[in-house]
């Protein structure tokens, strides 16, 4: 009976040890160790907030840098519309010079036009004028925290570029007129796209924090309940070996009453 019991001690404590090394941890569940296992389910909960903290700070990513890469398309443009302006104030070019560089003006106000309505990721255009107020992405794993992106309307006409789709520099009067407000909006444009780079460096220096807060918690997860692999292993074969000398041993005290029976021959 000693040697049974013994037997069945040594076989579950191999299978304790044959399943921390299949699972490759040491508290897999509740009965394990019911403390640490609560403690790392609350941990891993934490975990699964600040992955959907980095999924809305990526999207908050994404769209500041779509904004940003139309915005300084339509700074490069507003440039080429000056020198088209600059140009039409030349009052001794002949009609043709000045219709060619007012269509030049007109193909440049439509490409500007083009390149804010088309500034869209995931359903959100922030310089286009369609968002009546900012967007709020969540910051931590609570949802009680947020980091906030700012709209800007850029569009031709609005508060930032101050002139309008059907602007023309078809006298030199006129082209005279605009390049004050052109030279207004070139201004306003690079501080409004200086404010949406530094929202946009801010989403990334969080979005960086967030990274390594991750790497943290799953490496804390991680000392509570990973199994010592190597350790496990040893013991793994040192309880093999022991089963088999406890099987042996089982045998030997199995044939213990035939041996006293043969006395009665």
């Amino acid at each position: 009976m000693i040697a049974l019991q013994n037997l069945n001690a040594t076989n579950t404590k191999l299978e304790d040890a044959q399943q921390k090394i299949s699972t490759g941890l040491a508290v897999s569940s509740a009965k394990d160790n019911a403390s640490v296992y609560a403690i790392a389910q609350g941990q891993r909960s934490d975990l699964g907030g600040l992955k959907a903290v980095t999924d809305s700070l990526n999207r908050a990513s994404s769209i500041a840098d779509v904004s940003l890469a139309a915005g300084e398309s339509v700074s490069d443009l507003l440039n080429q519309l000056r020198e088209k302006v600059v140009g039409a104030m030349d009052s001794s070019i002949d009609t043709t010079s000045r219709n060619a560089l007012n269509s030049d003006f007109k193909a440049i106000l439509g490409q500007i036009s083009h390149v804010v309505e088309n500034a869209t990721f995931n359903g959100s255009n922030i310089i286009d004028g369609s968002l009546p107020n900012a967007i709020q992405f969540i910051a931590n794993a609570d949802a009680d925290s947020s980091i906030t992106l700012s709209v800007r309307t850029i569009a031709l006409g609005g508060p930032i570029i101050t002139i309008s789709a059907a602007s023309d520099i078809s006298t030199s009067s006129g082209a005279s007129a605009l390049l004050s407000k052109l030279d207004t909006s070139i201004d306003n444009l690079n501080a409004n796209l200086g404010a949406l780079g530094s929202q946009a460096k801010q989403i990334e220096g969080h979005l960086s924090f967030v990274s390594k807060l991750q790497d943290s918690i799953t490496g804390g997860i991680g000392n509570l309940v990973d199994a010592d692999m190597a350790k496990e292993s040893s013991r793994l074969q040192a309880l093999q070996v022991q089963q088999q000398l406890g099987t042996q041993a089982l045998s030997i005290a199995n044939q213990s009453p035939q041996q006293i029976l043969s006395l009665f021959k």
